[in-house]
């Protein structure tokens, strides 16, 4: 029987927990059972972010050597300083894993010790930048749903570990164990496309200097516009090979790169404000539904049309509706 430790704490987010914890404990129905045990550093009750409680926790010692450590995350990890304890606990059950393993930001623990030093991790969406920045060493990949660098792995943001355990359950077991899993728990064994499709808010960091921040206000307000390189250098009063010189030092990207994001993000909003392909296609500014089409395989690994159907609405769709009969 593997013992898989979660280590968890005052704030975890309750899904990264009960989301793998069901993975393992349905494969246990098919396979070899795991034997799942929650971790805290004191031991005893903990409170989640819901403010539901969990209760029965151990600490390290008394959890022996598991053969899989998971991490749970909470939001406090990527905004505050991990205390000592966490990160004891962390260290002295990782020194014994076979395997480590995060959900969410607790990616953010395992660089803290160190763990991910030159290794490929990533975490949730919303977080990734400031991993990346606070911890150089650990090469982030911030459209990734989970990654495995040898004994290590992390996933992207909450749900994200469900995806993570099956990928241990398909290493420890096969993929039709994993399969079944998956049918069982009505989720994808592997799901269309990375995270950055389920967020539409543009990741552009500040610009620093006046003139960039000025033409990218304008830019923002009316994506669709003639942005071409020679009209946004002509807005700038500066020639295009010093605006893409600003453009790569403020924010490290091309003025087309950009803009081409720019516009995505607002074909996104267009699409699930109900717009056609051909429509947000226009009024972003990218033009033909070929070029939204590759842009969105490109960006998000997926199509419009997909996009639109998987996250527009969680109502039925218009052809969907029941008619109205006549009495």
């Amino acid at each position: 029987m593997r013992r898989v430790a979660f280590v968890v704490f005052d704030g975890v987010t309750m899904l990264d927990v009960s989301g793998p914890s069901e993975v393992l404990h349905q494969a246990g129905r098919l396979a070899p059972p795991y034997e799942l045990v929650l971790v805290s550093p004191g031991g005893g009750p903990v409170t989640t972010s819901a403010g539901l409680t969990l209760t029965g926790t151990v600490t390290a010692a008394e959890a022996g050597a598991p053969h899989t450590l998971i991490v749970a995350g909470g939001d406090r990890l990527a905004r505050q300083p991990i205390e000592h304890e966490l990160l004891d606990t962390v260290r002295a059950l990782a020194e014994r894993a076979e395997r480590v393993a995060s959900v969410c930001t607790g990616a953010f623990v395992l660089a803290e010790l160190g763990l991910l030093d030159e290794c490929r991790a990533t975490t949730h969406w919303r977080h990734a930048e400031t991993l990346a920045r606070r911890y150089p060493r650990t090469h982030v990949e911030p459209d990734a749903i989970h990654i495995r660098d040898g004994r290590l792995l992390t996933s992207a943001g909450i749900s994200a570990g469900i995806d993570l355990a099956l990928a241990l359950v398909e290493e420890d077991h096969g993929p039709n164990t994993a399969r079944a899993v998956a049918r069982e728990l009505v989720v994808f064994m592997q799901r269309p496309g990375g995270q950055s499709q389920f967020s539409t808010a543009l990741a552009t960091p500040p610009a620093r200097g006046d003139l960039l921040r000025s033409l990218i206000a304008d830019i923002l307000a009316d994506p669709g516009a003639d942005h071409s390189l020679p009209t946004m250098a002509a807005r700038a009063a500066v020639s295009p090979r010093h605006l893409s010189r600003l453009f790569r030092a403020e924010l490290g990207t091309t003025p087309a790169r950009w803009l081409e994001r720019v516009r995505l993000d607002r074909a996104q909003q267009l699409l699930l404000d109900g717009h056609s392909v051909t429509s947000a296609a226009r009024t972003s500014g990218l033009g033909s539904d070929e070029t939204l089409r590759r842009a969105f395989a490109r960006h998000l690994g997926t199509t419009p049309s997909e996009y639109r159907t998987r996250f527009g609405t969680t109502g039925p769709s218009r052809r969907e509706l029941p008619r109205h009969r006549p009495g």
